[in-house]
């Protein structure tokens, strides 16, 4: 019988794997106190900003955040659709769409979506996934290139999240997969479609998010990332050398950053001649404020002041079947050696739950009375 006055738990229901996708995360609302309070959130995570705390927090709330939430707000405001914010409900339809795909294949695997900072947290998406059974985890941060400031934070989040759980899930974790052939070969070919659509211009920019330039000589691996992802990506394009730059963005602060900056590079390249420019962010999975507001916005206006005529921004690979098929074989992989990575796990249903009712145990029982 169940411990006296303890919860009647039971462990014999079915298990499931789940496949948790991670973004960096949104304010609730374009409104200045709901980022505010993400910002907070976010500047206040020491990966991200490697300062003393004693220097760091009150600089950030009494200083930075009551002029950058309304900044940010705006910027929010610009890109915010009736469907909320961008990054969140296009990460949400690439969950659904990897759901799609399993459900395809009859396999118990959940795809969710959880942020970083903001909603919905890893800790009640965690939360979620146990109730629904599931006992094997994938995690799967949607930063093809490693960084502390972003994967490694995630990893963070997901073992303070689980520090309180009596019976963890196993647990794996995906790095990076900026070196996943289906990933460059997505993108290579979102690029070409693009051409095919809109014409190609003079000259092809990458742009990722920068970090500070210390995190790079400190050893995180995120620059050295980069300028491998552009150079798988634009050898299946057959681009030369010239025909192509690379660059970093949303840089903050007075410290110096990874070079070269995406708005100098956008100017310089317009006084060089260039006329119309195409500009790829492959560092981001779907399309958000950075995207959508700083480039296709902000920097396209910069392009245009230098003299030149247009900055096309070629969008994320979102929530399309492009996308969905460059991270099934990176999935597939990861869940190799669990039930669930079986193809044929469906077919041995049957088998599988006569093993499982002879390993289960339906409650906690107490132990005997006595010696």
């Amino acid at each position: 019988m169940p411990f006296q006055g303890q919860p009647n738990f039971r462990h014999d229901g079915a298990s499931r794997c789940g496949v948790l996708l991670v973004n960096l995360g949104t304010p609730d609302a374009p409104r200045p106190r709901e980022v505010r309070r993400y910002l907070a959130e976010f500047l206040s995570d020491p990966r991200v900003i490697e300062l003393p705390r004693l220097f760091w927090l009150p600089l950030l709330h009494g200083v930075i955040l009551p002029f950058r939430a309304r900044r940010s707000a705006h910027a929010y405001s610009q890109v915010w659709t009736t469907e909320g914010s961008p990054l969140l409900s296009l990460s949400n339809a690439l969950a659904a769409g990897l759901q799609a795909s399993f459900d395809e294949t009859h396999r118990p695997i959940l795809v969710r979506t959880a942020m970083r900072y903001g909603n919905p947290s890893i800790s009640a998406t965690l939360s979620e996934l146990r109730a629904a059974g599931v006992r094997r985890l994938l995690v799967l941060p949607l930063y093809p290139q490693y960084s502390a400031t972003t994967t490694a934070s995630v990893f963070d989040a997901i073992a303070t999240a689980l520090m309180g759980e009596r019976w963890l899930p196993e647990l794996r974790f995906v790095n990076d997969y900026f070196n996943e052939p289906s990933w460059a070969a997505a993108v290579s070919r979102s690029i070409r479609e693009h051409w095919d659509q809109h014409g190609r211009g003079d000259h092809l920019l990458f742009s990722f998010h920068g970090i500070p330039k210390r995190y790079f000589q400190a050893g995180d691996p995120y620059f050295c990332h980069c300028q491998a992802s552009a150079r798988a990506i634009t050898e299946r394009l057959g681009l030369p050398r010239s025909a192509w730059s690379l660059s970093f963005q949303s840089r903050v602060g007075r410290e110096e950053w990874l070079r070269p900056y995406t708005d100098e590079t956008v100017g310089q390249l317009a006084t060089q001649g260039v006329r119309k420019l195409d500009v790829v962010c492959p560092g981001f999975a779907v399309d958000c404020l950075e995207t959508l507001e700083e480039i296709a916005m902000q920097n396209a206006d910069t392009f245009a002041g230098a003299g030149g005529e247009s900055l096309r921004y070629i969008p994320a690979l979102n929530a399309g079947q492009n996308h969905i098929d460059a991270l099934l074989p990176l999935i597939e992989r990861h869940l190799a050696g669990w039930p669930e990575g079986d193809r044929e796990f469906a077919n041995s249903t049957a088998e599988h739950e006569a093993t499982a009712r002879n390993r289960r145990f339906t409650q906690f029982e107490a132990p005997p009375q006595g010696g």
